[in-house]
């Protein structure tokens, strides 16, 4: 028996230090210092996404960065408030708080902190696979739908009014009747405006260039120098000084389901962006992250943001991208960013008072413009109509039915598209084409000469419960509809990495048919552990071992030398 032993090389940061290299140092300063000026107005205008205090996004993203550049094991990723979360978090604690700010905040702090857990329990199971119930075309449709409800959802503040409504298409609906009524503050509207054409056009110019600082330095002079709090602007206003105390949540046990279900949720997706993000940036940087550590590594940093007043995290596609491109080399990125931050709370907390809302609102709906994936989107209308169906299903879920409700329609119609492709998997029968090794699809290549007596069925999917049926019929109907006379089916095996109990019976009901027809059956390429379950169904046996083939060709071969009128080469 051996005893486990806790090494502190096992510390990724530790780790990172042991092996830093001097000349990172430079890159990863000038990386921290660029994070940190765009991670402040971002956090803000995140945390006003999810119905929170400003404040509580610049908390969440200290914590964030702090927890990951320690616990990370992707030198360059970076953690911080999410846009595709915010409308979850929201979705979650608004309605349990029931208009009360103080409340939000505690609930969302819970929120985080059972997030943590539900990650951290996830990585110690293993259970990183589970992000796959979101399959490439669900996720598109799931975030293209987060990017229109963020959108809609901020349209209203940048605009300089509020609407009381919940619903997306009700927000909609409402906001064209106050613009119709004309309660637009126009000062809002033309701070809001400029936002995003400065932070879009900067993008244009420059992909590292921090558009959000000067949009949002910019704004806040503006308000000071034409005093447009007088004209209807609303700024953050005063702000907590200093930093948040360290705080256990506390909650009501009846809200506990409801926070557990939107942790569940929210650990599903930021699983889901977090290994997708660190997978491409690891393959980039040539490293090998464990899944399971960095999901560990996700589930500390929601517990230390939310014991610090904070809400969840998630990985940050551009944060991580500016980070990369300014040469971030490792965490120690993270830890300057996070440095940077405390310093302007600490010496300057008055400069983030000033903020002007119309400006985060803006800045929330620029990040809604990259969570949508228009050539995605156009490439699976034109690529595989069948994929886009289930894209558009997961978009309208989000869209009009509800956020969380979305989550749950997206994991749905994964696994219906699962099983419709288990149900009904490719099935063909094979010929031999002139020239060209091997023998193919009939169906793509009609002029495959088949060998005189002799079906060649490939089926492609291992043959269990659900689709053996479908197996049985398709031989059937393949015999029946074949041009000659078939004294022996020889299915093609390689696809079937299983056989279960019921296809075992169909697979012995199809022998049992084929023995009244006088046709033998036969196997090519089935893999060793097929051949032990067909051993403990008995059905080998009965088969024969004679009848069992390494593959096509040498069966074909076989077949050809006991039928001189077969034409098999």
């Amino acid at each position: 028996m051996t005893t486990r032993t806790f090494s502190i090389d096992r510390i990724p940061v530790v780790r990172m230090l042991r092996t830093y290299e001097r000349s990172f140092f430079r890159y990863d300063l000038v990386a921290g210092l660029v994070l940190a000026t765009m991670l402040i107005p971002q956090g803000m205008a995140y945390a006003e996404l999810t119905g929170l205090p400003a404040i509580t996004g610049i908390y969440t993203t200290i914590a964030a960065l702090l927890a990951y550049s320690v616990l990370g094991p992707n030198r360059q990723l970076i953690l911080g408030p999410d846009s595709s979360l915010a409308p979850i978090i929201a979705a979650v604690i608004l309605p349990l708080a029931a208009g009360d700010a103080a409340t939000a905040v505690v609930l969302a702090s819970a929120l985080s902190v059972i997030t943590g857990v539900v990650c951290i329990l996830a990585g110690y199971l293993r259970a990183g696979i589970i992000t796959e119930l979101l399959s490439k075309p669900i996720r598109i449709g799931y975030l293209n739908g987060i990017a229109v409800v963020v959108l809609i959802s901020q349209l209203p503040k940048a605009l300089g009014f509020s609407v009381d409504e919940e619903r997306t298409i009700d927000v909609l609906i409402a906001t064209i009747g106050e613009v119709l009524d004309g309660e637009t503050v126009l000062a809002a509207l033309a701070l809001s405006a400029s936002t995003v054409l400065i932070i879009v056009g900067l993008r244009r110019v420059s992909a590292t260039f921090p558009g959000i600082v000067v949009a949002a330095l910019m704004s806040i002079a503006a308000v000071a120098l034409f005093d447009l709090v007088d004209r209807g602007v609303r700024i953050v206003g005063d702000i907590p000084a200093g930093l948040p105390p360290f705080t256990i949540p506390e909650f009501s046990f009846g809200d506990f389901p409801t926070l557990l279900g939107g942790a569940v949720a929210v650990a599903l997706v930021s699983f889901a962006d977090t290994g997708a993000l660190s997978t491409a940036t690891a393959l980039k940087s040539g490293v090998r992250v464990d899944p399971n550590s960095e999901i560990k590594a996700l589930g500390a940093a929601n517990i230390l943001s939310g014991v610090f007043q904070g809400f969840p995290t998630s990985a940050s596609s551009s944060r991580t991208a500016v980070a990369m491109s300014v040469g971030s080399k490792t965490q120690l990125t993270g830890l300057i960013a996070a440095a940077g931050v405390i310093a302007v709370m600490l010496a300057v907390p008055g400069l983030v008072a000033e903020m002007p809302s119309p400006t985060l609102a803006a800045i929330v709906i620029t990040a809604s413009f990259s969570l949508f994936d228009w050539p995605a989107t156009k490439w699976l209308f034109k690529a595989r109509r069948s994929e886009f169906v289930m894209l558009l299903g997961s978009f309208l879920g989000v869209v009009v039915v509800g956020i969380l409700e979305g989550i749950a329609i997206a994991v749905v119609l994964s696994l219906a598209n699962f099983i419709r492709k288990a149900l009904r998997p490719h099935s063909t029968e094979l010929g031999k084409i002139q020239g060209v090794p091997g023998y193919h699809d009939r169906d793509r290549h009609p002029e495959a000469a088949v060998v005189p007596g002799l079906l060649i069925i490939r089926f492609d999917a291992p043959l269990f419960f659900a689709n053996s049926p479908r197996f049985g019929r398709r031989l059937q109907e393949m015999m029946h509809t074949a041009d000659r006379p078939i004294d022996t089916v020889l299915v093609v095996g390689n696809a079937i990495t299983d056989i279960d109990t019921t296809g075992a019976e169909i697979l012995s009901d199809i022998l049992d048919n084929l023995d009244a027809k006088g046709v033998a059956f036969a196997f090519a390429g089935v893999k060793g552990h097929v051949k032990d379950h067909l051993r403990s169904y008995g059905i080998y046996d009965r088969i024969g071992d004679e009848h069992f083939h390494p593959n096509t060709i040498s069966a074909v071969k076989k077949y050809v030398k006991d039928h001189p009128t077969g034409t098999g080469d």
